[in-house]
């Protein structure tokens, strides 16, 4: 497997870590429908929470989060609505960005941006 897709796996467990550490419980991971992935689908102050998942090993050309673009958040959206109907959860949902940057020393900083895009039409 490629090095930049063991960082991205990484950069998932992390996410994961993070969000079990606030009090989110962990519904699905790499979530598939059609050509759409999300990364995570986690539950909280009952939402259905839908995470995408960025990681950079460094932020000099682009914030991680600016790479989910329109096509991205149609897929995502894609899936979110095809996990709703398959679980039969009537809960509203919310779509989250979780990024992951090194910092300076080497450590991996995790930044969890809620509520980071809407389910529009107009996307």
């Amino acid at each position: 497997m490629a090095s930049h897709n063991d960082f991205g796996n990484k950069a998932e467990e992390l996410a994961a870590d993070f969000l079990v550490k606030n009090n989110y419980k962990i519904l699905a991971k790499n979530f598939r429908f059609q050509k759409a992935e999300i990364d995570i689908i986690a539950e909280k102050d009952d939402l259905i929470i839908i995470i995408e998942v960025k990681a950079r090993s460094s932020d000099a050309f682009a914030l991680p989060q600016e790479a989910v673009n329109k096509k991205k958040i149609r897929l995502i959206v894609s899936a979110a609505n095809y996990f709703l109907e398959e679980s039969g959860s009537e809960k509203e949902i919310r779509f989250d960005i979780i990024t992951v940057l090194p910092d300076k020393a080497g450590n991996m900083e995790i930044n969890h941006i809620e509520n980071a895009f809407q389910s529009i039409d107009s996307v």
